[in-house]
C-alpha cells in the first residue's frame, strides 16, 4: 500500500500532507508535536460524525489529548454566515487560546468553513485538515483557501489561511456514497486536464478501480493530485497568477451551483464535471482545441456516469428553470474578474490549459445553451 508525506514549501509557512491507509487511527500521534498544549476541538458534520469521529476520538485518547466536539449540519448550505457565527460562538465559549489548533474533520464544506473560522478567531489560530472525501483529499484541503458562500456567488467571502497539517486517510473513503465519490473524482480528472496528459491516460485505465474503492488506485491518484497542487501553491500561494488554472471548469460550475442554490441537488464535483466539458467545448468553438480532445473528456466522464450537460442531470436540479443568460450573469461575480472581464480557464488540448480574459460573452452564452439543450 502506498503511503507518502508531501511537503508544501511556502515562504512563511510550510506544512506536510500525509496520504495513506489507516492514518486516522494514528492521528493523535501525528498531531501531538503540533500542539502547544494537549487540547483541541474537533469540528465535523453529522454524517462524518457517525462514520469517522470515533476513530479520531480514540486516537486522541491514546495520546492523552483532551478535546471537545462540535457537530454541524452536513451539506453545502453549512458554508453560510449563520453557521460561521454559530461556530465562532461555540469556539469562544470553549475559551480556546491563540496558540491552540482546531481540527476540521470532514469534506470540503467543513474544511472551508473551519479554515475561515480559524483565520478570524482571535485574529487567527492554527487548524488541521483531516479530509474524509475524495474531493477534499485531492483539492480543497490543500492550499489554504477558506471561505463561505453568498447568495451572490460561491466562496466570495473568505481568506487564505494555510493549515498546520493535512491528514488524508484513504480508508475514510469507503463510507462515502457512490454519488459523493464520483463528485470527488471530477476534481481528480481536473489535474490531468490542466497539465498532465499522461495522468489522463492513467485515469483512463484506472478510473473504474478508483470508483470501485481500490485503495491502491485511490492512494496513487490522491498523491498525484496533491503533488501537483503542492507545486502550484508553492509558486502562487494567493492566486495572483498560475494557481487560477486550478479553477478549470469552476467558473461554469459555480454558476450552476448558484442556480441550484448551493444545495445537494447538485454536488460541487458534478457541477465541475459539466463545467470542464463546457470549458473544452468553448475552447473548440474558439478554434483553440482539437474537437477530439473535447470528445475524449466528455466520454471519459460519461463512462463514469458523471453529468456532462445540464440536461442529463438525474437529480431534481434538472427541474430548475435555468437560462443561458441567467447562468452567464453568475459568471460576472467570479473571483477572477478584473476590469469587468472574467478570466476563464480554457485549453489547447488535454493537459494544456491556460488562462484567458479575451473571451467573447456570446461564445460563453452559446456554450451554456449547448449544455442546457
Amino acid at each position: 500500500m502506498l503511503s507518502q508525506k508531501i511537503t508544501i514549501a511556502l515562504k512563511d509557512h510550510s506544512y506536510d500532507i500525509h496520504v495513506g491507509d489507516g492514518l486516522l487511527d494514528q492521528a493523535g500521534k501525528i498531531i501531538t508535536p503540533l500542539l502547544n498544549r494537549p487540547k483541541t476541538v474537533i469540528i465535523t458534520d453529522d454524517n462524518v460524525a457517525r462514520h469517522q469521529l470515533p476513530r479520531l476520538e480514540k486516537s486522541l485518547d491514546l495520546v492523552n489529548i483532551t478535546f471537545d466536539v462540535i457537530i454541524l449540519p452536513a451539506g453545502e448550505a453549512t458554508k453560510s454566515f449563520s453557521q460561521l457565527e454559530n461556530l465562532l460562538d461555540q469556539l469562544l465559549a470553549l475559551h480556546l487560546e491563540r496558540g491552540d489548533k482546531i481540527i476540521a474533520l470532514g469534506g470540503g464544506v467543513i474544511g472551508d468553513l473551519v479554515g475561515f473560522a480559524a483565520s478570524i478567531y482571535l485574529r487567527g489560530i492554527g487548524f488541521i485538515q483531516i479530509p474524509t472525501t475524495l474531493l477534499a483529499q485531492v483539492d480543497s484541503s490543500v492550499g489554504g483557501k477558506t471561505g463561505i458562500n453568498s447568495p451572490r456567488g460561491k466562496n466570495l467571502i473568505g481568506s487564505f489561511h494555510q493549515p498546520a497539517l493535512v491528514l488524508s486517510d484513504v480508508s475514510s473513503l469507503s463510507s462515502l456514497p457512490a454519488r459523493q465519490l464520483l463528485s470527488g473524482y471530477a476534481e481528480v480528472v481536473k489535474y490531468a486536464l490542466i497539465n498532465d496528459r499522461e495522468f489522463f491516460h492513467w485515469l483512463e485505465e484506472n478510473s473504474a478501480k478508483i470508483i470501485a474503492g481500490d485503495p491502491t488506485a485511490q492512494t496513487e491518484a490522491i498523491i498525484t493530485c496533491c503533488r501537483a497542487k503542492a507545486t502550484v501553491v508553492a509558486e502562487d500561494e494567493k492566486e495572483k497568477g498560475g494557481r487560477a488554472l486550478l479553477n478549470l471548469g469552476h467558473t461554469f460550475g459555480h454558476a450552476l451551483e448558484a442556480e441550484a442554490n448551493y444545495s445537494d441537488r447538485l454536488f460541487h464535483g458534478e457541477a465541475v464535471a459539466i463545467g470542464m466539458v463546457m470549458a473544452f467545448d468553448l475552447s473548440v468553438e474558439m478554434g483553440l482545441c482539437p474537437a477530439e480532445d473535447a470528445v475524449k473528456v466528455r466520454r471519459h466522464l460519461e463512462r463514469l456516469s458523471l453529468p456532462v450537460r445540464i440536461s442529463n442531470i438525474n437529480h431534481p436540479v434538472s427541474q430548475i428553470k435555468m437560462t443561458a443568460e441567467r447562468l452567464f450573469n453568475h459568471t460576472l461575480h467570479d473571483k477572477k474578474i478584473s476590469d469587468g472581464r472574467v478570466t476563464f480557464v480554457i485549453a489547447s488540448g488535454i493537459g494544456k490549459a491556460f488562462l484567458s480574459a479575451e473571451i467573447n460573452p456570446d461564445d460563453v452564452k452559446h456554450v451554456f445553451q449547448l449544455a442546457l439543450d
